[in-house]
């Protein structure tokens, strides 16, 4: 994985965001029975992923990652925009902090779970654990946008203009 190649994971993302934008309320926090129950949650645990593992576990750059439950019923899809932009500033940054370790174990304990056991993960394994993490809850909010009616945007890699 390289910055060149995220820029393609954020601009599938994009495609989505903009979608998303058009919603309305209802439908964007409409509880579907499934994944991470509606399109908002979805998007936002999308987003914690990459705090968690990146900014939290990788960078030490943060040691409460993940949102409050009160935090996430009032986010909206601009907030949601924010958290994934500083989710991209953790991603620019362990591509510059880690050029030349990007494959070295880091082993600690997890900040925002109690009682964690140590984990041990390189870099490159949780960057792309939170690209195709994020990847498979696309999928599920894709099934979301059709199950409320709309017809979903190709955010398909394939479909991004050369």
């Amino acid at each position: 994985m390289d910055r060149h190649e995220y820029e393609w994971v954020k601009q599938t993302r994009q495609i989505l965001l903009d979608q998303c934008k058009e919603l309305s309320d209802n439908d964007f926090t409409k509880e579907l029975g499934f994944g991470f129950q509606s399109i908002r949650e979805s998007l936002i645990h999308v987003a914690g992923c990459y705090h968690a593992w990146l900014g939290s576990f990788v960078l030490s750059q943060t040691t409460t990652p993940l949102l409050t439950r009160e935090v996430i019923n009032d986010m909206q899809i601009e907030d949601i925009h924010s958290y994934f932009q500083q989710a991209d500033i953790y991603v620019e940054t362990v591509f510059e902090q880690f050029a030349d370790k990007f494959d070295e174990v880091i082993e600690k304990e997890l900040s925002w779970k109690e009682d964690s056991l140590v984990v041990r993960k390189t870099p490159h394994q949780l960057l792309i654990h939170s690209i195709t993490h994020e990847f498979h809850h696309k999928g599920q909010i894709v099934a979301m946008l059709r199950l409320l009616g709309y017809i979903p945007k190709n955010t398909d890699i394939l479909g991004l203009a050369e």
